[in-house]
């Protein structure tokens, strides 16, 4: 039976006693290992029920184990649906909710506090460790080490992401085989990775980064990776060694440099270090270079679309901008209000189109139609220019956003929530300069009219209900927000007023 993913990132590797995943404490885990516990999994999830096109929601911690669960799913024809290890359990009721999970994941330590959620939303509740433990693991253990790949589609859903929303309300990117496979293949030729790569793998798999743009591409290739829990930096410098890639964050590259240890010849194996997720400053490319020869390639990419464009792998990589499209990948600069294309330099909002970008918004029909046109192209909302060289630049962000540490914010999802706040008449959510995250929360609070606001209680609500990476870092008192002739609030004030909030 035909899957595309399946057969193209994982099928190649079955019964090869190759090494797959090398773990911090030396295990090496083979790609024959890997999959035969992928079967037991996807044998886990039939025996509770779950058949394609079922949405398996996973909060789990990264481990060999949730990356097997992944593969499973794609065997298995389930949409796999990771969430933010950092999510409240008001932000994960909304995703159970809305996807209509038919099976939860959690931690083991996890299984009490979100035992509500599954009966509210009628999903099977099982649990799955960062150790190996957990009662899914636990029915895996006991079924075959081979099983049947499901039938999928090229159109078929692969991964459901969510992402956070201008309208405060998160938004799930439906992302197909063909999608998954598509980027992953552009990514190995354009950044020529082989069987003799070594990935060394510090990122997330919640998010799309180190789950699709890190694990497919080395799949594809038939490399193998440094498969870490977390960027611990002491961890990192000890098998950089080992390793011949890397991909990361720009905190990765600040927090390397920061450190003496970090040496031109710890890096000396390295071929390639990949930077994205949020901008990287042209003074860090400078000093990556100037330390260890080598000059980080950046590129840009976005949760409905995977990757869009990277700098040259030969060629120069120019600081300021994220090269140019990926293979069978089409970007244009338009106009935001009239949509028509505008002249090669100007700025205006970058729109793409390729067999990268998804399918639509989950159960959000209007919403596709507002951002995904007719033609294939997908509106970004981030503003851009083209230069004369061909080099995309993003110059700013539409609808506000803000990037910390890697992660999309939107602050109209806070700002919805900071003005249910008792007292609270209005807000207004920023990003300022932050040196490790790139940019950190900044709320600015205005209280009803006689009235004085109980910083404290909201700062307690705030960390109830909002993931770590979203909790405002400063919370602010005005007696006004400043606004324009035509009422709208002049956000761009507020940025140069707390520019240096986060400066040491």
């Amino acid at each position: 039976m035909a899957n595309p993913l399946y057969d193209a990132l994982f099928a190649p590797h079955e019964g090869r006693g190759t090494p797959f995943l090398h773990l911090a404490d030396g295990t090496i885990i083979t790609h024959a290992d890997f999959l035969e516990q992928v079967s037991q999994m996807a044998n886990a999830l039939s025996a509770l029920g779950v058949v394609p096109g079922d949405r398996v929601a996973v909060h789990v911690e990264k481990s060999p184990e949730a990356l097997a669960l992944y593969t499973a799913c794609v065997k298995s024809g389930a949409v796999f649906l990771p969430l933010n290890t950092a999510y409240t359990l008001a932000e994960l009721s909304y995703f159970v909710e809305d996807s209509g999970a038919a099976l939860f994941l959690c931690d083991p330590f996890e299984l009490n506090a979100v035992t509500d959620i599954a009966k509210a939303t009628g999903a099977i509740l099982h649990s799955l460790g960062a150790k190996g433990d957990g009662t899914f693991m636990d029915l895996a253990r006991v079924q075959l080490t081979h099983s049947d790949v499901a039938e999928r589609k090229a159109d078929d859903l692969a991964a459901l992401l969510y992402t956070s929303g201008t309208t405060g309300r998160s938004k799930g990117a439906m992302l197909t085989q063909a999608n998954l496979l598509s980027n992953a293949q552009a990514l190995v030729e354009a950044w020529q990775f082989t069987d003799r790569d070594v990935l060394l793998h510090a990122l997330p798999i919640f998010h799309t980064h180190g789950l699709f743009v890190a694990t497919n591409t080395l799949l594809l290739a038939g490399g193998s990776m440094i498969f870490l829990p977390k960027f611990d930096l002491g961890t990192v410098l000890r098998l950089m060694p080992q390793a011949t890639t890397m991909m990361g964050v720009p905190t990765f590259y600040t927090r390397l440099l920061d450190d003496a240890r970090f040496t031109a010849e710890i890096a000396r194996h390295m071929r390639l270090f990949i930077s994205g997720s949020a901008p990287l400053l042209a003074e860090t490319h400078i000093q990556f270079e100037q330390r260890t020869g080598h000059r980080i390639l950046e590129r840009y990419g976005m949760t409905e679309t995977n990757m869009n464009t990277s700098n040259p792998y030969n060629g120069e990589r120019r600081a300021g901008t994220v090269g140019f499209a990926l293979p069978g990948v089409e970007v244009k600069i338009c106009d935001p209000e009239t949509g028509a294309m505008l002249p090669q330099g100007e700025i205006g909002v970058l729109e793409v189109r390729g067999p990268n970008v998804f399918k639509g918004y989950w159960n959000m029909p209007e919403k596709t139609r507002e951002e995904l046109r007719e033609d294939g192209f997908f509106i970004t909302g981030d503003l851009a220019l083209i230069d004369a060289d061909g080099y995309v630049q993003i110059v700013g962000r539409g609808k506000d956003l803000i990037i910390s540490g890697g992660y999309n914010i939107y602050p109209k999802e806070i700002e919805l929530f900071l003005d249910t706040q008792p007292g609270v008449r209005e807000s207004a959510v920023i990003g300022a300069p932050h040196s490790d995250f790139g940019e950190s929360v900044v709320a600015v609070l205005v209280p009803q009219a006689g009235m004085s606001l109980d910083l404290d209680a909201i700062k307690d609500a705030v960390r109830e209900n909002l993931a770590g990476f979203k909790r405002p870092r400063v919370i602010d008192v005005m007696d006004d927000l400043p606004r324009n002739t035509m009422g709208k609030v002049q956000k761009n004030q507020l940025r140069e007023r707390y520019a240096g909030v986060f400066q040491s």
